[in-house]
């Protein structure tokens, strides 16, 4: 339920607490205020002396911040509906939860963090213990920067045993640290040991899938890699997420906690985006290196628009996206031909789709119709993921998995979970995928994969 007229917060918790009693069941409550603008890595950071639960997003097409410390409830689902499982978890939560939001912005009151695994059938295994099939969490504390403005929201678990007064103080304490304690992880990651796993059965992986597809059953698979690395000490989360927002502003920034673990990224690619019913999609597939000079950025740049293989796995998305949208939105506009996407170390082919949605439908309707695309799984869908459960050389977890937020007015954004990292302390495992077809060559593959790895190792110790 939401409520316009905010009372203080006092009255709040201790109606929760009477109802929490009456009910005999918890209560969520969710409280917004708007602050004086704040900093989002700064809050990461002070985050940490709250709860080890951080969560982070940043939008790559707009000056939009979400900053999570701690979890006031999470959800979870791990079978073949657990788009529809999390939805419908969350219609139930929003009904039995009290809202106190003046301000109704975007990002503000129930809002929920996280992501889902690349395939719910693949056996969970290192190095992804600690990470479920899908977890979205609700934060305790909310940072949402929109703009210059900035919100805070404070979602609390109410329990018939708690103690206003207590609860208060609580908040207060925790709302000094957040927003004005002492900033503690500064220092990027010193790297000690970088080992890359299996690259020679890795192209001999590449190999087979080519001659899988030569035999007619397939047209196109996406096979991933690793990269680990070993770092002199701990790593200090918020200043990795700063170095990325510096160095990737075409990217979306993430960091999602789990069991001590943390999954950050820099990805360039959007799966969906619902903003007032409107959709946008992306679609992002086909990749060069930027060049040194102008002339050889627009040398590669025309390559890449001219490379037919490049430009078929680009078109293998646009037209699956289409189909998937075509099935839950109207007012569909497609560009006929992709244009360059450049970023700081890569330029993509790039088609961006807009729709409106058709009522009844929500976010992660769409989300479930659109993962995985061609670009991160391959064409046909099923037996190219079939494909790659039971070939690849790793254990994807997250990695290629829709990861975003979404909140309780059917606002939301998800990203595709490339350019991405696992952070265990002070080890972490990079990722990077590539695109296999008929004609793709092994070695340049590799090579494809080794550029699509930089912009992380560039924050992870330097090249």
């Amino acid at each position: 339920m939401l409520h316009i007229k905010i009372p203080q917060i006092e009255e709040i918790v201790e109606e929760a607490i009477n109802r929490a009693a009456l009910e005999k069941e918890p209560q969520v409550i969710s409280y917004v205020e708007q602050i004086d603008t704040a900093d989002s890595i700064a809050f990461l950071d002070r985050a940490k002396q709250i709860s080890p639960h951080r969560l982070y997003w940043r939008s790559a097409d707009e000056e939009f911040v979400l900053a999570g410390a701690g979890s006031a409830k999470r959800v979870y689902s791990g079978d073949d509906h657990r788009f529809n499982e999390i939805e419908a978890m969350w219609t139930t939560l929003q009904e039995k939860a009290e809202v106190y939001d003046m301000y109704g912005e975007k990002g503000t009151g129930l809002v929920a963090i996280g992501g889902f695994s690349f395939d719910s059938l693949e056996e969970r295994a290192a190095p992804w213990e600690a990470f479920p099939d899908s977890q979205m969490t609700i934060p305790m504390y909310l940072l949402t920067n929109k703009g210059e403005s900035s919100f805070l929201t404070t979602n609390l678990l109410i329990f018939k045993e708690d103690h206003t007064q207590q609860i208060i103080h609580q908040i207060k304490s925790d709302k000094k640290q957040l927003l004005h304690g002492k900033r503690t992880e500064l220092n990027l990651p010193e790297r000690i040991n970088t080992l890359e796993v299996q690259p020679e059965e890795w192209k001999r992986s590449i190999q087979k899938a080519t001659e899988y597809i030569k035999g007619g059953q397939m047209e196109k698979v996406v096979l991933a890699r690793e990269l680990r690395a070993l770092f002199k000490e701990e790593v200090q989360l918020a200043a990795v997420i700063e170095k990325l927002s510096e160095t990737q502003p075409n990217s979306y920034i993430f960091t999602v906690e789990s069991g001590g673990s943390h999954f950050i990224g820099a990805t360039p690619e959007r799966l969906a985006k619902v903003d007032n019913q409107q959709l946008i999609s992306t679609c992002l597939a086909g990749t060069a290196p930027r060049g040194k000079t102008d002339k050889d950025d627009k040398k590669l740049g025309q390559a890449l628009l001219d490379d037919p293989k490049n430009r078929q796995e680009h078109d293998f998305v646009v037209q699956m996206i289409r189909e998937a949208v075509e099935a839950c939105c109207f007012d569909i506009e497609i560009p006929e031909k992709p244009v360059l996407y450049p970023l700081r170390n890569l330029q993509h082919l790039y088609t961006p789709v807009t729709a409106t949605l058709e009522d009844g439908y929500t976010l992660l309707d769409v989300v479930s119709r659109l993962h995985p695309t061609p670009a991160l799984g391959g064409m046909p869908q099923q037996k190219s993921v079939d494909y790659i459960r039971n070939n690849e050389t790793l254990n994807r977890g997250w990695y290629a998995g829709p990861v975003g937020w979404f909140d309780g007015r059917n606002n939301g954004e998800f990203a595709v979970a490339i350019r991405s990292a696992l952070i265990q302390k002070n080890k972490a495992s990079l990722f990077a995928g590539c695109g296999v077809v008929e004609d793709s060559d092994p070695e340049a593959e590799y090579d494809e994969t080794g550029v699509k790895l930089k912009p992380m190792l560039s924050v992870l110790g330097g090249y």
